[in-house]
């Protein structure tokens, strides 16, 4: 039963370390393969790991599946940033929870 609390403890702490970030199209640079989230003009939004991008297009890649969005097509692109302050906060509460239990359990 600690097992599976701790797991699911950790599972919710390393989900939520992650936050998008908007950047400009011109930006984004190809020499990092980083994961971006691109909300289109006609309310899609489209997540995937960048393969490549020149001045018109975007290619991201999801599930093994290649995505291109023409640049006419965008209206926010936002790439995935590690959230140092939503891991540190969300760690204490983990381990403040996880305390609580493991001292609870012991009594």
């Amino acid at each position: 039963m600690k097992k599976l609390i701790i797991l699911l403890l950790f599972t919710i702490l390393f989900q939520s370390c992650f936050s998008y970030k908007t950047v400009n199209f011109d930006d984004i640079s190809n020499e990092k393969k980083q994961k971006f989230e691109v909300d289109k003009l006609d309310r899609k939004i489209v997540k995937g790991r960048l393969i490549s991008k020149n001045e018109e297009t975007i290619i991201l890649e999801n599930n093994g599946e290649f995505q291109t969005i023409l640049k006419d097509e965008i209206f926010e692109v936002k790439v995935r940033k590690l959230s140092y302050l939503k891991s540190l906060r969300l760690s204490g509460i983990v381990l403040g929870i996880g305390s609580g239990i493991i001292l609870n359990s012991l009594n």
